[in-house]
């Protein structure tokens, strides 16, 4: 292999340093302004909830996460490297430190569970004993594997949305992005989605900015935990909250509102309270 086709390694990240931190970042599209002047850092296991209405942003904030989208102005760095300005073969392989949860689950139709989930270790050429091994405990952990050799068309939307998962976590990244991991779902489904969330942060500790227009969802992940001895969450005690788990809230553009449930749900900001009411 020469030289050139060689990717650029990533360092991987120490316990203290943060997963993402956008400073002062603004986007726009034809002229106009979608993110304005953004700032804000998901450390180590943290957990921030992105909510605002629809329209404000929230994905077009995920993909700069990723380095799908490119800010106009300001810095992202994602494990401490910046990735504003990284050329495309080194966003390649830091994308592979994170996983994502798209919309609606977005699985390949034409290939198997196995496949979908396979997919990226198939592209980075893990060996196959590897694969299967691995597949198999990310669909484990979704309580799907026995849907290996099914079709995305056999299983219901939050089966396939819980495959979606699965193939986000199957590289064992140190970065989950959800993008609305519960749309079109229905409230018994999406608690189901929202458990497996849960799980995640508290089994696995992985650091996760997820966005949501379920204001439910978004208080559940804040008020409960992750039983590994009953395999289920449980509510917190009244009053509690999880430490590791905040929000984000956008406004046309602006981010209006960055702390704990506490200070969201005790805010006096006029727009919050209605957004939240």
């Amino acid at each position: 292999m020469s030289q050139a086709a060689v990717a650029p390694e990533i360092p991987q990240r120490t316990d203290d340093e943060p997963a993402v931190v956008f400073e002062h970042v603004s986007i726009g599209f034809e002229g106009k302004s979608v993110l304005d002047d953004i700032s804000f850092t998901v450390k180590p296991g943290e957990t921030r909830v992105l909510l605002g209405p629809a329209g404000v942003g929230k994905s077009v904030l995920l993909k700069m996460a990723d380095g799908l989208m490119r800010p106009d102005t300001g810095r992202i760095t994602v494990f401490g490297e910046e990735i504003s300005s990284m050329p495309e073969q080194q966003l390649f392989a830091l994308r592979g430190r994170i996983g994502i949860v798209f919309q609606e689950g977005a699985l390949f139709d034409s290939l198997t569970v196995r496949d979908n989930v396979a997919y990226r270790l198939i592209e980075e050429r893990i060996p196959e004993e590897e694969i299967n091994q691995r597949v198999v405990e990310a669909l484990r952990f979704v309580e799907l594997e026995h849907t290996l050799d099914k079709f995305p068309s056999e299983l219901s939307g939050g089966m396939r949305r819980r495959v979606a998962i699965a193939r986000a976590i199957v590289s064992r990244p140190d970065l989950l992005l959800y993008d609305s991991p519960t749309g079109g779902l229905d409230p018994i489904t999406s608690t189901t989605i929202i458990e497996l969330v849960i799980k995640q942060r508290d089994v696995y500790h992985t650091s996760s900015l997820l966005v949501t227009h379920r204001l439910q969802d978004a208080f559940v992940l804040a008020s409960h935990r992750f039983n590994r001895e009953a395999n289920k969450m449980e509510p917190l005690p009244e009053g509690q909250s999880d430490p590791q788990t905040s929000f984000l809230v956008l406004n046309e553009g602006k981010l209006v509102f960055d702390g704990s449930t506490h200070e969201l749900v005790h805010s006096d900001d006029p727009f919050l309270k209605e957004y939240l009411s």
